[in-house]
């Protein structure tokens, strides 16, 4: 009460004092719509944001999928699965932009393309990346080099091939069958193995080769990662690619793994061990050059692969593997066909410890023929083919 005896009333809220209750009242009421107001808009607030942070989600979850289509893309067409055709039309494809860069003649742009056709037709590859002669180049080198080589050992008969327009940049693991079966045709112990296979047979027809595997029963697992199928294709094939092709032609080999280093800064040490072993076991003696019948093996890496043709036994002890890269172009192969050749050019071969170091390598070395029973238990076992691994 105040002094005039008249009633106040006081605000429960904010205790402001109000001289007529129903003042009062319509106060406390804007209190309680301004608390209402309040909450409600707390609650649209939290609403609006967790609709914010779904959308946000969204966006990710899009871009992250986007990016994961592209990189499949990606990796499909840098494995050759893409669907963007095979040998004869990336060939094509390349002849026709050499003729729009004034590189290559109209005339013989269809000469190539008719000769091309005609190979294909007939599944023998043309020769024309072909390089013969080098491995007897270079065993004549290796009986007059006295400075740095104790021994060498040599597979016999291997032809260089390296990759044409048509199979730039995936081809290489077929152009290494290519080398290693130049080697296998001159040696009498496979004749029964390939009177199918006289002539080297061109890329799409290794492809066919390789399906024709595959309907056997050879490898099922790695079929089904190229839907079973390569002809017409731009795919990259690796060493159970190979092992499958080789199994199936009743030649006798094996896959083994070098599955990390063994030796100081990533070198693999083992790997130059086993192939040493390999090339010098019944080819033991005092010649320094050795060209024995031993087939060429398949060295595989991440990304590339080539062939051993070789390996030398330096006079410090260290070993030099001797290797064609289906990557070396003709004329710089036949550079090592020089009577006169000085070495220098050896260096597109020789590959020392240091200068292999991937993570991790393949390879398929051939050792012998199989009969028909043992191929068909390793076509049984290739369904859960396995490689033996080097510790």
């Amino acid at each position: 009460d105040t002094e005039n005896g008249e009633q106040l009333y006081e605000c429960p809220m904010c205790s402001l004092t109000c001289t007529n209750i129903q003042i009062l009242e319509e106060h406390v009421d804007l209190h309680l719509e301004e608390h209402s107001f309040s909450e409600g808009g707390n609650i649209r607030d939290l609403e609006l944001a967790q609709w914010l942070q779904t959308e946000e989600d969204k966006q990710q979850r899009s871009e992250e999928e986007k990016r994961e289509r592209e990189e499949f893309k990606k990796l499909q067409r840098q494995y050759g699965l893409d669907n963007s055709g095979g040998y004869k039309q990336q060939f094509l494809k390349n002849m026709e932009r050499e003729v729009d860069r004034g590189r290559m003649q109209p005339f013989e742009y269809h000469k190539r393309k008719a000769d091309m056709m005609e190979c294909l037709a007939f599944g023998i590859d043309d020769g024309k990346t072909k390089t013969s002669g080098v491995i007897e180049a270079l065993c004549k080198y290796y009986q007059n080099e006295n400075k740095d080589v104790r021994h060498v050992w040599l597979s016999t008969g291997v032809d260089h091939f390296h990759s044409s327009l048509g199979d730039r940049g995936w081809g290489c693991g077929y152009r290494n069958f290519q080398m290693l079966l130049s080697s296998l045709l001159q040696n009498s112990l496979y004749n029964d193995c390939l009177r199918d296979t006289t002539l080297i047979p061109s890329i799409p027809k290794i492809q066919s080769m390789i399906e024709d595997a595959w309907r056997e029963g050879f490898d099922p697992h790695g079929a089904s990662h190229f839907n079973n199928r390569l002809h017409g294709s731009k795919a990259w094939i690796g060493a159970c690619e190979i092992y499958s092709l080789l199994t199936s032609l009743r030649i006798k080999c094996q896959i083994i793994d070098f599955h990390k280093p063994t030796g100081p800064m990533g070198t693999h040490p083992r790997l130059f061990e086993w192939i040493l072993r390999y090339y010098s076991t019944d080819n033991e003696g005092g010649a320094k050059v050795a060209c024995t019948s031993k087939p060429p093996i398949y060295l595989q890496h991440q990304g590339h692969s080539r062939t051993v043709v070789g390996i030398e036994e330096r006079k410090n002890k260290t070993l030099c593997l001797i290797l064609f890269d289906p990557g070396c172009p003709s004329q710089e192969m036949q550079k090592l066909l020089k009577q006169n050749s000085d070495g220098t050019s050896l260096k597109l071969l020789r590959k020392f410890v240091g200068s292999l170091k991937e993570k991790q390598y393949q390879i398929v070395a051939i050792d012998g023929v199989l009969s028909l029973e043992e191929k068909a238990a390793r076509c049984h076992d290739s369904q859960v083919l396995t490689s033996e691994k080097i510790p």
